[in-house]
Order: structure tokens, then sequence, then C-alpha cells
């Protein structure tokens, strides 16, 4: 994966609603589920032409205070970083492929 990859990922506009919901038995990582489902959503109904705008735009203010807390959940916890990439990497990498992103 390339170093711009995982920031661009997470800099995509989605975490400022990322609602901490703890105690739910169903989920192991209900942070890291709800920041994959956003992203997840936002590659399969965005076009090819707005990702890649969004990644010559690069990230603003309030995205970058709540991509430094993801990141650090994600250091901090392994088994969290597994979970999330492995739930992103299929569609995020695959929708990038479509559109010429990844050489």
């Amino acid at each position: 994966m390339s170093r711009w990859l995982l920031p661009f990922l997470l800099g995509v506009g989605l975490f400022t609603v990322v609602p901490l919901f703890y105690g739910q038995a169903t989920q192991q990582y209900p942070i890291a589920d709800k920041v994959a489902d956003k992203i997840i959503a936002k590659y399969q109904t965005s076009t090819c032409e707005q990702l890649k705008e969004k990644k010559q735009q690069g990230h603003g203010g309030q995205d970058e205070q709540m991509q430094t807390k993801v990141l650090e959940l994600l250091k901090n916890d392994k088994a969290m970083r597994e979970h999330f990439l492995n739930r992103i990497a299929g569609p995020v990498v695959n929708k990038m492929f479509e559109c010429g992103m990844v050489p």
C-alpha cells in the first residue's frame, strides 16, 4: 500500500460522523465498523472523477483532527487495525483500480 493511501482513505471526509457507540455486544469494534461502513459507502457512491478530485484537494481541518484520533486507535490496537483494513481493502482498492488510481 502506498504511503498516501491510508491517509487518503481516512481523510475522505467521513470521520465527522463517528458517534461512539460502546457496549454493542454484536460488534467487536463498533467504531472501526462505523468508519469502515462510511468509507465503503463513499467509494461505492462516488464517481472516479470525484475520488480523483478529493485526492488532489487534500484534507481539511476537522477531518485532520478526526483522522488523527482514528489513526491513534488503529496504531494502538493491532487487532482493530487488521479488522478495519480487512473490511475496507477489497471495496476501496477495487474502486481505485477501476478508476485507474492503482498502478
